[in-house]
């Protein structure tokens, strides 16, 4: 081989590596831009600081909103929406808040929509009625605020039944700004004296550290645990947990974890919480106010109720992943029927109820032996589907202690004067105007029963006459002896109630036997899991509103489980109806998030700050190791706007302008 072809010869040779490596080059750059778009990818749906995505639906079916973009949106119809039909579990708010959802937002027609209720009046919980044999009857009161943001959307668009043109909100609204809600005695002591808490919270350091520890507590190390695995007597004989346990009703056995969910959704109320302004209320009781404008809205819109149908089981089909409601079986005015249904069937329970199983006393008879127990099978319900799959939850968890789940509540009708005298000493109002009365619960510090009573705007009922003044009173502690009466409250007859209460109203003693007798009417109302929701609980015990795989089955409810809102609020029942309704039927509409405050500096130091009562963070010792970061920290924030707030809180009231 000549010189020529051997150079031609390692010229080719060359070019063919040149080649290869320009191809291994180009693979390996391909493999480099994939790998990048992997990362890109990846760090988008991990962490997205874009726009894009951020209103893609959940696997619920759902995505949540904020501000009054996605709040003043109407979606659009539903695809499929008029071949759907929906059977509603219940008519309490939740199950009247779904129908109102389906109608307004799901534009399903009227005439398909159905509620199944066991009882003979809707409402469930939220009830308020004059009871022919027994008088004025109301189980328990709603505590509202401005940052309901489902309720508020809901109550927008029913029509008031008072004012022509205005909605419930707006009533609501109007009422509340020309009579603001706020308490002038929040406690007594020594038969009526006020306690003088005077706002303040009388928490110790080490109590002001319990509570922020449980604050900063991971949900799941919570699970199952109680209130009092956290806070010992620094909180327990502290004005606050006064306040906190007779407003919310909770009990030292509770569950940590939802003091805890309650502490950061309403950590802009902290302030608010020792006189109540941090609380709204409807003219009437709940059912004249809340209630009937939602079933005359349905009413007109061609619902259907169906009364005295009490359901007993849902029959689910579990196929290729999906769960499907294919039966409900129900009694109907006695006689068992059922219901078959397709997935274009959409069936919302309400799963629970604070006040199944009441027993009901009159003035002359204690809600026990023989008296009346109303039963509509909420729980055994519950219990009958929770058989079927383990994601419909576990219902014994709340209904299987009674004993931890009670207490008693009395409605007091009177027209008095003496009476009304000792209430306009305490409450320092008159309860005849009409207006705000005590602005909530007044509390008897000193109580063995731990009584409060309240009287709302007078008359509570429509009906009521204008002389007549309600009151509702109920007590903590149900199995221990009074200190008027020797015995326990649910052994009570109205009569030795409304005794214990005048007791405790300052009232002399020789003429309490006679007012309670001859001037009042009394009706008292035992409730064996009212406070159900509040046992300690895991992730799993509450099931989600639409568990994982169904398809045309949802929860409603206090027991049906959603991120961050709190139980025993009017809010989470119409939340948790939202929701249903949106996910199943595909709303293409946010569910506006629950409120901030607790990602709000301005909330979290004007809260610390009202806790310690008007002292500075910068003044507390607080323990090692943490007190050592308290050097650092102050050279951190020196010369900045956190500083500023720290050292003069009433800056914070500025900063909320803007």
């Amino acid at each position: 081989m000549g010189k020529k072809s051997t150079k031609l010869g390692v010229a080719s040779l060359i070019a063919v590596g040149a080649g290869i490596a320009a191809v291994a080059a180009k693979s390996k750059k391909t493999e480099e831009k994939k790998r990048v778009k992997e990362i890109q990818k990846e760090e988008h749906d991990t962490f997205r600081n874009t726009e894009r995505g951020k209103y893609t639906k959940n696997s619920k079916g759902i995505y949540y909103s904020n501000g009054n973009y996605e709040a003043f949106a109407r979606p659009e119809k539903p695809e499929g929406v008029d071949n759907k039909s929906a059977y509603l579990v219940g008519s309490g708010l939740a199950s009247l808040a779904a129908a109102c959802f389906l109608v307004r937002d799901g534009q399903m027609k009227g005439e398909n929509i159905h509620i199944l209720e066991a009882m003979d009046i809707a409402g469930g919980a939220c009830d308020g009625i004059n009871d022919p044999t027994r008088g004025y009857v109301m189980r328990g009161g709603r505590e509202m605020e401005n940052h309901f943001e489902c309720l508020w959307d809901l109550f927008r668009s029913i029509p008031s039944i008072e004012i022509p043109g205005a909605s419930v909100l707006d009533e609501y609204y109007w009422l509340n700004k020309h009579d603001p809600n706020y308490s002038l005695c929040r406690a007594t002591v020594n038969r009526g004296e006020d306690a003088h808490t005077d706002g303040k919270f009388n928490l110790s350091q080490k109590g002001c550290m319990e509570i922020m520890k449980l604050f900063f507590t991971k949900d799941e190390d919570l699970y199952d645990k109680t209130i009092e695995d956290f806070f010992d007597e620094e909180v327990f004989d502290s004005d606050f947990w006064l306040y906190w346990r007779t407003m919310f009703a909770f009990e030292n056995w509770h569950s940590a974890l939802e003091m805890k969910l309650y502490i950061q959704r309403f950590i802009h109320h902290i302030g608010g919480l020792p006189d109540f302004s941090a609380l709204k209320f409807t003219k009437y009781n709940q059912y004249e106010s809340l209630i009937l404008p939602m079933q005359k809205y349905l009413e007109a819109a061609g619902v259907k109720f169906q009364f005295n149908t009490r359901v007993d089981n849902v029959e689910f089909e579990f196929k290729n992943g999906k769960k499907v409601a294919k039966k409900i079986v129900c009694t109907v005015d006695g006689k068992e029927k059922s219901i078959d249904l397709t997935e274009n069937d959409l069936v919302f329970v309400t799963n629970g109820s604070c006040t199944e199983g009441t027993i009901y006393g009159d003035h002359t008879h204690a809600p026990v032996g023989e008296a009346e127990v109303r039963t509509s099978g909420c729980w055994s319900l519950w219990k009958n589907i929770a058989k079927q799959d383990k994601s419909f939850g576990h219902p014994e968890k709340f209904c299987s202690d009674i004993e931890k789940t009670n207490w008693e509540s009395a409605t007091v009708t009177t027209s008095d004067e003496k009476i009304i005298s000792y209430i306009k000493n305490i409450c320092k109002r008159d309860p005849r105007t009409g207006k705000v009365v005590t602005g909530g619960i007044v509390s008897c510090k000193d109580s063995r029963w731990l009584l409060s009573w309240t009287i709302n705007r007078q008359g509570q009922f429509k009906a009521q006459k204008k002389d007549e003044v309600c009151v509702w009173v109920y007590s903590l502690f149900t199995d221990v002896a009074g200190d008027y009466i020797k015995k326990p409250m649910k052994e009570c007859t109205g009569e030795e109630i409304t005794a214990e209460w005048l007791y405790h109203l300052g009232v002399p003693v020789d003429e309490i036997d006679e007012l309670a007798k001859n001037h009042c009417n009394t009706t008292p109302t035992m409730m064996p899991f009212i406070t159900a929701f509040f046992m300690p609980r895991r992730k799993g015990d509450r099931p989600d509103v639409i568990p994982d795989g169904c398809v045309n089955f949802a929860f409603l409810g206090q027991f049906a489980e959603t991120p961050r809102d709190t139980i025993f609020t009017t809010e989470y029942s119409v939340r948790t109806a939202m929701e249903a309704v949106y996910g199943l039927l595909g709303v293409d509409r946010g569910v506006p998030e629950v409120w901030g405050s607790v990602y709000d500096v301005r909330d979290l130091l004007d809260s610390s700050v009202k806790l310690m009562d008007g002292k500075s963070p910068l003044e507390i010792e607080l323990p090692e190791p943490l007190n050592a970061l308290k050097k650092p920290l102050l050279k951190m924030i020196k010369g900045t706007v956190i500083e500023k707030v720290l050292k003069d809180h009433n800056v914070i009231k500025d900063y909320m302008k803007y």
